[in-house]
């Protein structure tokens, strides 16, 4: 049984073998019907719950469907829309920039490449990743506060100091073809159960290789009787 002296590589065959068991079809959050709308989720999630972000685009949506009405909407109307989400001066800014780099630019195709998805303003590398890993399936990890904070509790990272060198790290514990489901099991993990100030612990089917738990959980060494 794994335990205090779990090698890495049995670590990370039962962390994929539990996530398996227990999230065998893990998808976003988010909800969107079509690529642009999944980009529009995604700008808007930024420190910002799912919850929020899917009470706010069903009335975006029917307003400007596409990137076309999107791009030529005023920075006021987007913003009325979109007030009760955090930042949404920049976000209003953000979402009409990358509808018009969608237009003009890309043909209202939204690129496969998270190179060319970085050139849509509001979108950075963890969006990027995002959207090509939901999108297309691509064997990109987007670490997000979920992410970094799961990923190094549990010890498949260690000693990453930022969202990038965690992402390297990640690429070498999961399989490509398992990245995309990997990067949502990480994130729902971390949302319901690896919390950021409760873990609840009691919940989780992971502690037995868990560095965190197992040195949370470690007995104190007994007292020196000859101490003073």
């Amino acid at each position: 049984m794994p335990g205090k002296n779990t090698s890495r590589k049995k670590r990370i065959e039962a962390v994929i073998e539990y996530f398996q068991r227990e999230m065998p079809e893990p998808v976003t959050e988010l909800g969107y019907e079509n690529p642009y709308e999944l980009i529009v989720s995604v700008i808007l999630s930024a420190q910002c719950t799912d919850k929020r972000v899917n009470m706010i685009t069903p009335s975006l949506f029917r307003k400007y469907p596409g990137p076309t009405e999107l791009a030529a909407a005023s920075q006021e109307d987007v913003f009325e829309l979109i007030k009760s989400c955090s930042y949404p001066n920049n976000k209003a800014k953000h979402l009409r920039g990358m509808a018009k780099v969608l237009s003009k630019e890309f043909g209202e195709k939204v690129p496969e490449d998270v190179v060319s998805l970085q050139k849509l303003p509001g979108v950075g590398r963890k969006s990027a990743n995002v959207i090509a890993s939901v999108i297309h399936k691509m064997p990109v990890m987007p670490v997000d506060t979920h992410v970094f904070r799961v990923s190094a509790r549990i010890g498949l990272t260690e000693g990453a100091r930022n969202p990038l060198q965690a992402e390297n790290q990640l690429y070498e514990v999961f399989p490509p073809e398992l990245i995309p489901d990997a990067h949502h099991w990480l994130i729902l993990h971390g949302r319901y159960v690896c919390q950021a100030r409760k873990p609840k612990c009691s919940e989780c089917g992971l502690t037995e290789v868990c560095k965190f738990y197992i040195t949370r959980t470690k007995p104190a060494l007994p007292a020196d009787k000859n101490a003073e």
